[in-house]
């Protein structure tokens, strides 16, 4: 009897890993990587770089200081740091990259706890965060490859009106010729890596289908042009990546399905009446607030409990 080991359920076991999980995330980011820096050049590498080092660094001080154990072998600093870079234009300073990344890291992640604590996107929160404190900077968008002008709007903005000019072709936004952030212009490579996260089970199709299709269906609604608000900002990355986390995102299909409509619809909502021309980050962090409540609605009930109160 003294060799009898008693624990508590779960007793069943696979060997999946934070580490194998991360490392899948990143496979699948690797073809958007690749296209950011045939698109922008190799100042896009740069601060996909910068913004990786800085919060595997920013990970490793902060644990090392509050005496933590070291989790940056997880990989999950360097998913959070290349999803950072994604969203980020890529003339960004360097410092301000620095600054994100360490309030991803550290704000939103390690002072709640570490990884699988945080109630919010480390990413999405650090874009947001950024956004209000470098409007400027998070607002120049350059064009791949130097074409025409440093600076160009947006798809977005200009189907708001709030910028002139001609909207790219189709074949260009799948591509990712247009102006935008470092990652979520090429969306072929961005459609590739969730394909890839869904053949392997890393997430699965409810979230990014209901995300997606929610704005397709929303927008045509409203008179908008769909496949433009599909292909167009930060929704492909959103979606297949960021609305995906499993910390900050419910873990039932039928709670994945609410998360995506939500998003879907405070995205348009945001894109057609708010003042932002993007909708995507806000209305990731504000479903991922609701998560724990979304959790609670849909989590089924053991044969012969009683509802939870």
């Amino acid at each position: 009897m003294s060799q009898l080991i008693t624990q508590v359920s779960p007793h069943i076991f696979d060997k999946t890993t934070t580490q194998k999980i991360m490392l899948d995330v990143i496979i699948a980011l690797c073809p958007a990587a690749v296209a950011s820096v045939v698109l922008f050049g190799p100042r896009a590498a740069l601060v996909i770089a910068v913004c990786v080092a800085s919060c595997v660094l920013s990970e490793w001080l902060f644990e090392k200081i509050c005496k933590r154990q070291n989790t940056i072998s997880d990989l999950s600093a360097v998913v959070t740091g290349i999803m950072l870079a994604f969203n980020l234009p890529v003339d960004i300073q360097i410092w301000q990259a620095v600054f994100g990344s360490v309030a991803a890291i550290i704000v939103v992640k390690q002072l709640f706890g570490g990884i699988g604590k945080n109630f919010a996107n480390p990413a999405i929160t650090a874009r947001i965060i950024m956004l209000i404190s470098f409007p400027a900077a998070m607002s120049n968008w350059t064009l791949p490859n130097g074409v025409d002008i440093a600076s160009s709007a947006t798809p977005l903005s200009i189907m708001q009106g709030i910028s002139e000019g001609e909207l790219p072709s189709i074949t260009n936004m799948l591509l990712g010729i247009r102006g935008g952030s470092i990652g979520e212009t090429c969306a072929a490579a961005l459609l590739l890596g969730g394909i890839y996260l869904i053949v392997r089970k890393v997430i699965s199709w409810h979230t990014p289908v209901a995300f997606i299709g929610t704005v397709f269906i929303f927008t045509w609604i409203l008179g908008g042009n769909p496949v433009y608000h599909v292909l167009s900002g930060g929704l492909l990355l959103g979606a297949i990546f960021m609305a995906t986390d499993y910390a900050t995102t419910p873990y039932t299909k039928s709670g994945k399905l609410i998360f995506g409509i939500g998003c879907g619809i405070l995205t348009v909502l945001i894109r057609v009446w708010g003042s932002y021309p993007e909708g995507v980050s806000f209305s990731i962090l504000m479903m991922n607030i609701l998560t724990p409540y979304i959790n609670k609605l849909t989590a089924s009930k053991p044969f012969g409990g009683v509802k939870a109160k």
